[in-house]
């Protein structure tokens, strides 16, 4: 799957919870995607590092420095030990 279906269908999701009616609903739908996203997102570190992408590569994708990058991802538990 190319990176531009991707972003689509991500996309398709995020209007999909903007079109729920009820605000306290889509507020909860969001609170659930969000959690889902950083649980995502922490394993996506830990296969990377684990792939041996350096904290640099990883910290530059979110403008951090490779100090930056490690700090966010420890407090998660995304992070190892490695340099």
């Amino acid at each position: 799957m190319s990176e531009g279906t991707e972003r689509k269908r991500f996309e398709r999701g995020v209007e999909a919870l903007r079109r729920i009616p009820d605000p306290l609903r889509r507020l909860d739908a969001v609170r659930v995607a969000r959690e889902e996203l950083e649980a995502l997102e922490a394993d996506a570190v830990r296969s990377a590092r684990h792939e041996g992408a350096t904290w640099k590569a990883i910290g530059a994708l979110y403008g951090l420095s490779k100090q930056g990058a490690q700090q966010r991802f420890r407090a998660t538990g995304a992070g190892d030990e490695q340099g």
